[in-house]
């Protein structure tokens, strides 16, 4: 659970980011811990705990297989590509026999050994049982419904006194979103803690080691031994020592056991299933594997009921739209439109109130302020340079409005394309009560040198926010940019059969400069692809007449970055929209002409998975171009330059997108040339970030960047 400290506003809590938690150097008693060599023979060269009482009198320089009574060379053939650990074995020790689990960690084999407290379920009995909670998941009419059932699910697998359904929010604090307990404890149901409580190098943790376990927080750590050997990584080990901060964090909270299984969406760390007890508890293996698995089924029905949530929006939202354009279409000018459907406009979008201000004239549904409060807003608006703007915090960015956040602590503004008007659609303040486990301001003394504390207040703190709106989704916003297009769709409308009534006599010339001018567009882009064509067709002949591969490897290059951009210039010539762009079909129609340049061998290894994600133009010129490097990387690393799979996935996650490039091959580049420099560059541009994993075998690349400039 979470590490909430009380200290001094003024000290360093980054200290606790740079614990190496991951090298505790020794393990919790309950358990052992062998650490052999990975060469022929697996000698045993180090170890933790009780060895000589509970398993073997002389270990120490034995090979591993005698210990365990296994076939070493054997169990690590059948362990599975890309894992790190092998199916748990039953090991018999002295007067009790253990469950051992194998894990590769580096140039050691470090094997932990935990006490069969007694005969597991069945396996059918486990499926059994998986399978009826998995349906009840299903069957939750919504996520509040499905997080109280994962409670209680997870409370009765596991036996502990509380169990909670941890959630980490946008701004990474956490928020207990259910729980259930004996009826005897005090609830922390709703409450929340501080991004900071849990640190970075934990999370991390967490999504590496999905369970961990503490029987009970008064033990005396057992020390790796020899010595030497205490600076091993013990991240997948579940046995290992807990920071001494987090358990005298429990001894305050009054709690003797606690047991953490991740619930990890997509990769990324969505929350916890939080466990206490308030005396020891033993959680077994097979109980924390069958609870991991349950908490993955959890992670995909938390995205399912989540894309659904989002996909009726959409469709309300469509609704809404549809039911309004056709009165935009009237003979009437478009305000006198917008001011009949402004009660429309604004329950479209759950405003209490809406606003049009064009010039002098301003018109109003709901709850508004003044007129001149609407019309300062306008202003201010009009000087940030005219761009729609979506905020629950106004008073953050526009202190005036401070005054008034009673009627409109949230904004969306629209201004509207070829009219003096922007529509404004306002949220009133909603007053926002936290519950803390504890007061998370108070600071207590420290003087320096001294040791931080965690606190022994967890009594419930309210704190009372105010000054912000309910948040608006993003449906709703792109729902006001596509009102935004149908407006000025409809005035361009309203535009021509106003002229066509008033110049009839001029149809004629009038279509031939239209036409004209649609020539030339045409012609514009024609000349623009042409001279793109050329300039590859130049590299293209360069490259097959260079001498060296070196000169043809960089034309090649060239050439594909060239195409890159190509692509989004026929976009923003073909598109209605061409501030923004469908990242998910740019990206398909860019591999579409690289499988074209790379060849069919190629094109066949390509695979696609490819979420909808509307981004801005500039971003996804960057993006074409971070994607091109990636998969020019690939072809000439991943498989000594033969063709070879290539998983290339587009995810969107809140605000953030993530563009993913996955082989199969040797799992390296060289990473120093002109072009990864520029991708890095490209990234840095994007406020994003770009890592490599290991994908088992080859390379995973996977680049995280804000959806809109920050």
């Amino acid at each position: 659970m979470a590490i909430p400290l009380e200290t001094d506003p003024s000290l360093d809590l980054t200290a606790c980011d740079r614990e190496p938690i991951h090298i505790p150097g020794a393990i919790q008693p309950h358990g052992l811990l062998l650490v052999a060599e990975a060469g022929p023979g697996h000698a045993v060269i180090a170890g933790a705990g009780a060895i000589e009482a509970r398993l073997a009198t002389h270990w120490q320089g034995r090979p591993l297989a005698d210990l365990l009574g296994q076939d070493i060379q054997a169990l690590l053939h059948h362990l599975p590509g890309g894992l790190d650990a092998t199916s748990q074995i039953v090991v018999p020790g002295i007067g009790e026999s253990f469950v051992a689990t194998v894990h590769r960690g580096g140039t050691h084999l470090l094997v932990e050994l935990e006490p069969v407290a007694g005969a597991p379920a069945s396996v059918s009995t486990t499926l059994a049982w998986l399978d009826a909670v998995a349906a009840s998941f299903e069957r939750a009419a919504d996520l509040q419904t499905l997080y109280d059932r994962a409670a209680g699910a997870f409370r009765m697998l596991t036996g502990f006194d509380r169990v909670m359904i941890y959630r980490f929010l946008d701004d990474d604090a956490g928020q207990v979103v259910a729980e259930d307990r004996d009826p005897s404890l005090a609830t922390f149901r709703n409450h929340r803690f501080p991004a900071s409580d849990i640190p970075r190098q934990a999370r991390a943790l967490y999504v590496r080691n999905r369970t961990r376990t503490i029987p009970t927080v008064d033990y005396d750590p057992a020390p790796l031994r020899p010595a030497a050997f205490d600076h091993i990584d013990l991240s997948d080990v579940a046995v290992r020592h807990v920071s001494p901060i987090h358990l005298q964090y429990l001894r305050n909270m009054g709690v003797e056991a606690s047991a953490s299984i991740s619930i990890v969406k997509d990769g990324l760390l969505w929350g916890l299933i939080a466990c206490h007890h308030n005396s020891p508890r033993v959680l077994p293996p097979d109980v924390r594997n069958t609870a991991a698995t349950l908490a993955s089924g959890l992670a995909r029905q938390i995205r399912a009921k989540e894309e659904a949530a989002a996909y009726r929006e959409r469709l309300t939202l469509r609704a809404d739209e549809d039911h309004m354009v056709p009165r935009l279409n009237s003979e009437e000018p478009l305000r006198a439109s917008i001011i009949a459907v402004k009660d429309e406009l604004r329950a479209m979008l759950h405003a209490d109130g809406f606003a049009m201000v064009a010039g002098n004239q301003i018109e109003r549904s709901g709850r508004c302020p003044d007129d001149n409060v609407l019309a300062g807003i306008a202003r201010w608006v009009r000087e940030r340079g005219g761009e729609p703007l979506a905020t629950h915090e106004l008073g953050a960015l526009f202190p005036m409005a401070r005054a008034h956040e009673t009627m409109m602590s949230g904004l969306l503004a629209l201004p509207l394309f070829d009219e003096d008007a922007i529509l404004l659609w306002l949220r009133a303040e909603t007053v926002e009560t936290i519950e803390w486990a504890g007061n998370p301001h108070k600071s207590v003394a420290v003087t320096p040198g001294e040791t931080l504390t965690p606190r022994t207040s967890f009594a419930s703190y309210s704190e009372t926010v105010r000054g912000c709106s309910q948040r608006w989704t993003l449906e709703q916003i792109e729902a006001a940019h596509r009102l935004r297009r149908r407006f000025h769709e409809a005035r361009q409308h309203l535009q021509v059969r106003t002229l066509n009534r008033e110049y009839a006599r001029a149809l004629s010339e009038k279509d031939a400069l239209l036409a004209q001018k649609d020539v030339l567009m045409k012609e514009v882009n024609h000349r623009v692809q042409n001279s793109l064509q050329l300039v590859a067709s130049f590299l293209r002949l360069q490259a097959k007449t260079a001498n060296s591969p070196v000169v043809a490897d960089h034309l090649a290059e060239a050439q594909a970055r060239l195409a890159a951009v190509a692509l989004v210039h026929r976009r923003l010539y073909r598109d209605d929209q061409v501030e923004s762009v469908d990242l998910a079909r740019y990206v398909d129609e860019l591999i579409a002409d690289m499988r074209t340049s790379l060849g069919a061998e190629w094109g066949r290894h390509i695979k696609l998975d490819l979420a909808p994600v509307l981004v801005p133009t500039d971003r996804a010129v960057n993006i074409g171009l971070i994607l091109t490097e990636l998969v020019i990387n690939a072809t000439k690393y991943a498989y000594g330059g033969a063709a070879g799979p290539l998983a290339i996935a587009l995810e969107q996650h809140g605000g953030k997108l993530r563009l993913i490039v996955a082989d199969d091959g040797r799992g390296k580049g060289d990473g120093e040339g002109f072009g990864s420099r520029m991708m890095d560059a490209m990234v840095q541009r994007l406020s994003g970030v770009i890592e490599y994993g290991d994908n088992h075998p080859g390379l995973r690349a996977i680049m995280t960047a804000p959806i809109d400039e920050i």
